[in-house]
């Protein structure tokens, strides 16, 4: 089957569905407003017709309008648009695939037809399909040979089909006189029409098995599913949001595992393993634990007494499969082949779902495995146990008394029976107080649906009371009949969960706590605590409840149950009170309709120590098409090297009991024998500041005295990006006076903080990869973001563990999802004392030489590029040299990790499981491209990028030396102070002898010549001044090519140093951006679009008078420039000699103007701000100074999260 047809069409036709319904809806008066509020239309009385609106309607229909209102009044429009709307599809697509199998009784295609595209067969046979249905034929034929009818006669002879499939099919095709009828879609027979769809887009060949209605219901609602994902779901969403076909290899493996087992356990020689290919063949298991299972699996076992139930069938799929089974069973016992269908369908299979669409069509998809087997099976009368959860709103008083089930009203007295003011009879029998409490169960099974707990004990009573209720349906009086109608629902869905059975088999749904409403939380937390966490784990705990002793159970779930601690209660029951017999691990990726990990079980319920389960693990083999295949292969060979075969106690040995199942006894002896992290090391989670904005900055922003105890910022660690060994130093926290302003938030948390400023071992509490642990030097904080290991033995070895590939391993198995709790680390086994903690320091040494080799790093020296020494030196020579010490600083760092990884694999004896090579992408250094560049980027060449990112890293350190930031005659930072205060000091030092720095800290960007001290002119004065006057040319022209490997395209015939100038003016600032992580520290004043006047001021040298200065030295003079230029071109063109001149003048004086007139505007709002003298706190943040200028700098709402403001 191609699911991609459907899942092109499907969604489609919802929305055509809808919109044919409206329409159709509209012509009877029913409406609603732009708003969704429900417009009812007032009738205007014709005589036999009654007007709404444009449309009329003949009266012997209006009672089934009013029912229409009635239902839109109640349940809103819009969800009875989307009723009818899939009402009318369900039965489309259940008349479409029974037409190309042909078992509709006339023999024609209602649909389609089988030679003319776009034909309906049934209009060439008008009067055979007539008699089939009981119509009036000669009327028919008439409406055919008038030419002109066939549209009319088309809806006529549907509906009449739809009547037909009712007495076998009353849960999707409705009795005569449905209300639904009213709005059944026009203009069926046209080429627009919404039927073709359905039969031209989707090939009759995707049409032979019956999964194609599951896969049309899966992709029908995949819009509304994608739409209310990630949002607290509403009662009415909820099938929405948790219906997920599941996958046919896995429906084959659940049922063929507990179905297929709970047969073969009773009867091992039997034929029906041959027939199950995903059957998993229980391991050889202990004299004692045979005998446990002995005792609990029954002698014998009669198939009409098997009951199969799927407490969340949806569309059918899981049942379908267990009747494939079962009927291989009724075969194997000798049942005629006709008898078996309906015995199946009476005796064995039971299915509830929330979802009245999901539940319809998986009772049609047992139908149509029935026909195949019985070609009768449509008219013998089958009572299905296949129902949707109904909500107990109804009129109990009024049915009860109509229901005279204990005949209490007397023939003959109808007309009293509901005089005003009757009392009930008989509430006292045993019937009314079973219907009542009944009732009560049920007044939200839309949201509870399989959760809710009816009582065992009453399950000879709801079938004694249900079996009454058909009987009425037959025997009974019309109110008797009208009454158990409307009570059979009911009392059937109660008797179906007060049942036990012999195998329960489901994928049920997902839905974490964060997404539930409050009432579904407090009914899971008053009646499956513990297992509260996520809907699927209360199903497993109640279909456990709804099993029989030694039953068989399978289930699809998401795979965190297995690990992480919110599950270790559903871990324990498993593991303690239950036998888990077998279970199957998909890869991440392994389920495509999943949008989380996923793994299949089964369990049996009962216990038997030492029972060995077999697993199969997939992570290895990645796609879904990948998965089945595996897992038949595992099947067929144990030696395969992902199949698993362990008992339920060996989890128990590592704390939390994770279904770690694949480990070696040698790890798990290293659980067993050696101390954890938790008990020799301290653990701990550090500050919550309760608002990140307000009390922490990366270090750049704020006054550069936090390493001074004089500071109000300290630094602070808070984890970052995947690094290892040393770095992700990047922020500092305001700790004045011990975090006094902190401890004013509410939501702040100090915990911990006789640990602050110690030395420690740090990792992220959130990771999008492999974890990575760094060294914390003294002197730091630590975030609620950044646990931390403390020790007074060496932290160097306890780094050596958590970076070794084993214990990224082990960290997998303890918790699989992104979050690393101290919790999660702290069940490690502390084998640190085999650590080399030479190599580890070197490796911390490695990683601070890299971190602190860029200006992102406080502990910055200088551009590596530049020696402490300035000599006449190729900068293509310089680049080449540094670029050999980055691959032997890449390269010794991964033999190191190679050598750590095997002394912790020897430790833990995973020589035959794990290599102890390293990917070079997992060598976390900046000055390694292949790691640089590998989150989610594909460059064709690293190298280039590094090149080209190493010569923008140089420009920008030259632009620090302009400002004054950085000094050629001293290392690291020189001014970082505020407010310009003491930069004159600094200055009349010779800080800045050798290059010196910009007077006002103003540095003009401009996309031509302007101002001597233009970026782009100091840039070649800083080249020539570093690397000297003899190779000034070529390193210039180094440098423009390294740029346009990637930041910039080359443009032919430009120069150099007017490469150099258009990097700066075009891109510069974006580089700048994402190295400030949008917290510049040169900010980029810009005129507008024109660029008629940009220029970068750095904001620790930023006063009060800057912008005037800015105006009076820059904006005003450069006004006049262009202004003469405007002038001088005006002239010129009047002498203009040529077209051509005239043309390439014209283009002058256009770019001209349009700068004058920005830079003009610019200069009219630059006088304001410059006028009010604005000053910036930089303890404030970029953030929040950046917006105190309005649109006078660039990437306002980037970098403050909001539009400029004006003045």
């Amino acid at each position: 089957m191609n699911t991609s047809n459907i899942k092109k069409y499907a969604p489609v036709a919802r929305k055509q569905f809808r919109d044919a319904v409206m329409q159709k809806l509209t012509t009877l008066g029913i409406e609603a407003d732009k708003k969704g509020n429900l417009q009812i239309a007032q009738a205007t009385d014709l005589g036999d017709q009654v007007r709404y609106g444009q449309f009329s309607l003949d009266k012997s229909l209006i009672s089934r309008r009013e029912r229409l209102v009635k239902r839109a009044e109640k349940q809103g429009y819009d969800v009875l648009v989307e009723h009818i709307a899939y009402t009318w599809f369900n039965r489309f697509c259940a008349i479409r695939y029974m037409e190309l199998h042909g078992y509709l009784d006339h023999g024609f295609r209602m649909l389609s037809h089988p030679t003319l595209k776009g034909g309906f067969e049934v209009l060439d046979h008008v009067p055979e399909v007539a008699d089939a249905l009981g119509l009036d034929k000669a009327r028919l034929v008439e409406m055919k040979l008038a030419g002109d009818r066939d549209e009319e006669l088309y809806r006529e002879l549907l509906l009449a089909q739809c009547h037909a499939l009712h007495g076998a099919m009353p849960f999707l095709f409705e009795a005569v006189n449905d209300d639904i009828e009213l709005v059944l879609p026009d203009n069926l027979t046209r080429t627009d029409s919404i039927l073709r769809g359905l039969v031209d887009t989707i090939p009759e060949e995707d049409w032979e098995q019956v999964e194609v209605i599951g896969w049309l219901y899966q992709f029908y609602i995949s819009e509304k599913k994608d739409a209310v994902i990630g949002k607290v779901v509403k009662s009415e969403d909820i099938p929405a949001a948790t219906q997920l076909f599941t996958p046919n290899w896995i429906v084959q493996y659940l049922v063929q595992n507990s179905v297929g087992r709970q047969w073969l356990q009773t009867y091992p020689d039997s034929n029906l393993k041959g027939k199950m290919p995903y059957y998993i063949e229980p391991a050889e298991q202990t004299p004692e634990v045979q005998a446990q299972l002995a005792a609990i699996t029954p002698s014998s076992i009669e198939p009409e007494r098997i009951k199969v139930l799927d407490p969340a069938c949806g569309s059918g799929h899981i049942l379908t499969e267990a009747y494939k089974v079962l009927k291989a069973i009724y075969e194997e016992r000798g049942y005629r082949t006709r008898d078996i269908p309906q015995l199946i369908l009476e005796n064995n299979i039971f299915g509830l779902d929330i979802d009245d669409r999901a539940a319809q069509l998986s009772g049609f998809a047992m139908l149509m495995l029935a026909r195949q087997d019985d070609r009768r099976i449509l008219g013998r009368g089958v009572r299905l146990n296949i129902v949707s959860l109904q909500e107990s709103k109804l009129d109990i008083a009024e049915l009860w008394t109509k229901l005279n089930f204990h005949q209490q009203v007397k023939r003959g007295s109808m007309g009293d029976m509901f005089a005003e003011g009757a009392a009930l009879t008989n509430t006292d029998s045993a019937e009314y107080k079973l219907l009542m409490r009944t009732l009560a169960l049920f007044t939200s099974a839309k949201t509870l649906g399989s959760l809710i707990q009816v009582p065992h004990e009453d399950e000879a009573a709801l079938k004694a009371f249900l079996d009454g209720l058909y009987r009425l349906t037959v025997e009974g009086d019309i109110q008797q009949k009208e009454a158990a109608a409307e009570l059979i629902p009911c009392i059937q869905q109660a008797w179906i969960l007060a049942q036990r059975y012999d195998a329960v088999v489901a994928n049920p749904p997902y839905m974490g706590s964060k997404f539930q409403t409050p009432d579904v939380k407090k009914y899971l937390k008053d009646n499956f605590l513990g297992y509260d966490k996520d809907l699927f784990s209360a199903f497993i705990v109640r279909n456990l409840e709804l099993s029989k002793n030694g039953a068989q159970l399978g289930f699809m779930t998401p795979f965190v149950w297995m690990f992480i601690s919110s599950y270790e209660e559903l871990r324990s029951r498993l593991i303690n009170e239950e036998i888990i017999t077998s279970l199957v691990q998909l890869e991440y990726s392994g389920f495509d309709g999943a949008t989380v990990p996923i793994c299949t079980f089964t369990l049996q319920k009962d216990h038997v120590a030492d029972f060995i389960g077999s697993y199969v693990r997939l992570s290895d083999f990645r796609g879904a098409a990948n998965q089945g295949p595996k897992v038949l292969e595992a099947v067929s060979n144990h030696h395969c090297g992902w199949f698993y075969q362990v008992t339920s106690e060996s989890f128990k040995i590592i704390p939390g009991s994770p279904i770690a199942y694949w480990i070696n006894d040698d790890v798990r002896k290293k659980f067993h024998n050696n101390s954890l992290l938790k008990d020799s090391t301290k653990l701990k989670i550090g500050l919550q500041t309760g608002d990140t904005d307000k009390y922490i900055r990366f270090w750049h922003e704020v006054p550069f005295l936090f390493k001074s105890e004089k500071g109000r910022w300290v630094p602070c660690n808070k984890a970052g990006e995947f690094r290892k060994w040393y770095g992700n130093l990047n922020c500092v926290v305001d700790w004045e006076n011990d975090g006094a302003r902190i401890k004013t938030c509410k939501s702040a948390r100090p915990q911990n903080t006789n640990f602050y400023f110690l030395e420690g071992v740090s990792w992220g509490l959130i990771t999008s990869g492999l974890p990575s642990a760094r060294i914390i030097p003294q002197g730091c904080i630590f975030d609620v973001s950044a646990p931390t290991l403390f020790s007074n033995n060496s932290l160097e070895k306890y780094l050596a563990l958590l970076n070794a590939k084993p214990t990224i391993s082990i960290l997998a198995l303890l918790n699989p999802t992104l979050n690393m709790s101290t919790g999660t680390v702290g069940l490690i086994p502390d084998l640190s004392g085999a650590a080399n903690e030479l190599i580890i320091k070197d490796a911390i040494k490695i990683a601070k030489h890299d971190w602190d080799s860029f200006e992102t790093s406080y502990d910055f020296i200088r551009n590596p590029l530049i020696n402490n020494a300035f000599n006449d030196e190729r900068l293509s020579e310089k680049y080449s040299s540094l670029r050999m010490e980055w691959m032997n600083m890449t390269s010794e760092m991964q033999e190191i990790e190679r050598q750590n990884n095997e002394i912790f694999i020897k430790e833990y004896g995973l020589e035959k499981e794990m290599k102890s090579t390293v990917n070079i992408q997992d060598i976390t250094l900046q000055c390694n491209p292949i790691y640089r560049y590998s989150n989610g980027k594909n460059y064709k060449n690293t190298e280039d990028l590094l090149l080209n990112d190493t010569f923008g890293e140089l420009l920008s350190y030259a632009i620090g030396c302009m400002m004054g930031r950085y000094s050629l005659d001293h290392e690291g930072l020189v001014y970082a102070h505020e407010g310009n205060k003491g930069f004159a000091d600094l200055v009349a030092e010779g800080a800045y002898k050798t290059f010196p720095a910009d007077e006002d800290g103003i540095l003009p960007l401009m996309d031509s010549d302007w101002f001597d001290d233009d970026v782009t002119a100091r840039v070649k004065e800083f080249v020539q001044t570093v690397w000297g006057e003899e190779h000034l040319q070529e390193n210039l022209d180094f440098i423009a090519e390294s740029l346009c490997l990637y930041a910039i395209k080359p443009k032919k015939g430009e120069s150099s140093l007017d490469t150099i100038r258009r990097y700066l003016s075009t891109q510069f600032w974006k580089d700048h951006m994402k190295m400030y992580k949008k917290r510049p520290i040169y900010w980029l004043f810009s005129s507008g679009k024109e660029k008629a006047f940009e220029c970068l001021v750095y904001l620790h040298r930023y006063n009060d008078a800057t912008l005037s200065r800015m105006r009076t030295e820059y904006v005003v003079p450069l006004l006049a420039r262009y202004q003469g230029n405007i002038d001088l071109v005006n002239d010129q063109l009047k002498s203009a000699e040529s077209g051509a001149a005239t043309t390439r003048l014209k283009k002058e004086l256009d770019g001209f103007t349009k700068k004058f007139n920005e830079l003009r505007n610019f200069d009219d709002r630059l006088r304001h701000y410059a006028d009010r003298r604005i000053t910036i706190d930089l303890d404030d943040g970029v953030k929040v100074n950046y917006g105190k200028f309005g649109d006078l700098l660039a990437d306002v709402k980037a970098i403050t999260g909001s539009t400029p403001q004006e003045a």
